[in-house]
């Protein structure tokens, strides 16, 4: 070792935000759509940024944590180690550890997720040859502000741009996941949806630099006209299902196990969370913050400190209202042409959750967003709902607790896909039994329709979106009453 493992200087110097420039910035990929796009953005900016390879570390990423992390974390370090040890390898004696730096969100929180940078670095530093690799890191706690990674000037136009590159991936994954159960020939859909992230590829790189959105778009919007005859109209409507959880693993297929794939091979159509949920939720939960914080300072006059609160929550939901801009921009190319599901904005996420007191967006984490957007997505008419997380996740396994009880209620299939690296032996056998009851909870709500009552959950059938929530959810109290239980309302608050 040429670190001892009791020198944790490293752990908070050699942590955070460095400058790109003259680096080999090394970026993981967790939704392969929106990883690509965003090494596209940065290589347009000048950095010479590289997608790893994933899932084939994973025996590094075992060998160097104990089990007690979230899978996520095994495979993430895994990756950079791998990818570090092929670089070793291909350049021989011209290898220089500080030429890397290895690119790693973080988020704050109670969540594990925000200590997988101080784990890697130890990690790293255990090893004498790649102890000098820089760990870049951006983190929610200021809504991923890149300063320093680039000249000043730079900082805002690259933070937007991958952004809108991060929603273009979303997209992309959705066009997929819309035509693939439905492909006039077997393989059509994959081989689309390779050609549109190549083109995607090219042109955010060429011209996402200078913000040229409007050819981006135009070119999105051809990729989407494309996508429409690959749709064979013959073949009837399947079961809706959502995927909600945590963020990483619901996007990572390989740590999934294809997942999507395995819904689609028992006739589901799936519709997963998105990044730019997360990436929406962020500024919007700061600017919450922010607002209470300025409450706190008025309250005991101190308007300095109001000033500032102010200024940050007018910062926040600028940030938030520019990308709630874009996305729709985004979204309206492609919908002209297929019709595929936008992403849940955070207001009306949260009203589900204060609504019937079921959780609060002040608790942070991803569980506001799976228990708000699995609700959501049982007022858009869906027929299941997945909650895909690591074993252990504190956050998904509250959702779980919060979610079964009110789906059962709701009468919508929910099945829970937990994943540490193993395969589970009953995994098959729930997945076909989920889907059996999704195609029961499908054929119900289509009966209902034709037979001219309202669909229990389809929000397009009622304008009035507050008469869909009280007609599909009516009073939880009652709902248990009814089916014999001896909860009340005062439960569930």
């Amino acid at each position: 070792m040429s670190r001892t493992m009791a020198g944790f200087d490293s752990v908070s110097n050699e942590v955070g935000k460095f400058s790109l420039a003259s680096k080999t910035v090394l970026v993981p990929e967790m939704s392969r759509s929106g990883s690509r796009l965003l090494v596209a953005t940065l290589r347009g900016f000048g950095v010479d940024a590289q997608l790893m390879d994933t899932y084939e570390g994973l025996h590094f990423g075992k060998r160097f944590t104990s089990g007690k992390e979230c899978f996520p974390c095994q495979v993430t370090l895994g990756d950079v180690i791998h990818r570090l040890e092929s670089e070793k390898e291909r350049l021989g004696d011209s290898f220089r550890a500080e030429n890397y730096l290895y690119c790693m969100a973080e988020a704050e929180g109670p969540c594990r997720f925000g200590m997988y940078t101080r784990l890697h670095r130890i990690v790293l530093d255990s090893l004498d040859t790649f102890s000098k690799v820089g760990i870049a890191s951006v983190t929610s706690a200021d809504s991923y502000s890149i300063g320093g990674a680039l000249h000043r000037r730079l900082h805002s136009r690259l933070r937007k741009m991958a952004f809108v590159a991060i929603a273009i991936g979303d997209v992309l994954d959705r066009m997929l996941w819309r035509t693939r159960p439905y492909e006039r020939e077997q393989g059509q859909a994959d081989a689309h949806y390779e050609h549109a992230l190549t083109t995607m590829s090219s042109v955010i790189e060429a011209h996402g630099w200078n913000k040229g959105f409007s050819r981006i778009l135009k070119e999105l919007e051809q990729i989407a006209r494309q996508a429409v005859d690959i749709v064979d109209p013959a073949v009837a409507p399947k079961p809706l299902i959502g995927i909600v959880g945590e963020i990483y693993l619901r996007s990572h297929t390989a740590s999934n196990q294809n997942l999507i794939r395995l819904l689609e091979s028992h006739g589901a159509e799936v519709v997963s969370a998105s990044l730019a949920e997360w990436l929406n939720y962020v500024p919007y939960r700061l600017a919450q913050k922010a607002r209470r914080n300025a409450v706190y300072a008025l309250g005991r006059r101190d308007f300095g400190s109001l000033y500032r609160q102010l200024r940050i929550w007018l910062n926040h939901r600028t940030e938030l209202a520019y990308q709630y801009l874009r996305l729709d921009q985004v979204y309206r190319r492609v919908t002209r042409h297929l019709s595929i599901h936008e992403d849940h904005r955070m207001g009306s996420v949260e009203r589900q959750l204060n609504d019937d007191r079921l959780f609060s967006f002040r608790l942070g984490t991803e569980a506001p967003l799976s228990i708000g957007g699995a609700l959501e997505c049982g007022l858009a008419g869906f027929d299941g709902i997945v909650n895909v997380f690591p074993f252990g996740c504190m956050p998904s396994t509250l959702s779980s607790a919060i979610l079964r009880p009110l789906l059962e209620q709701l009468q919508i299939p929910y099945v829970d896909s937990v994943y540490d690296g193993t395969v589970q032996p009953n995994r098959e056998a729930a997945i076909r039994t989920f889907m059996y009851q999704a195609t029961e909870h499908q054929e119900a709500r289509l009966a209902q329709r034709e037979s001219g009552r309202a669909p229990r959950h389809d929000v397009q059938a009622h304008p009035d979106r507050e008469t869909v929530r009280q007609q599909s959810w009516g009073d939880p109290g009652a709902a248990c009453a009814r089916a014999g239980g001896q909860q009340n309302r005062r439960q569930w608050k």
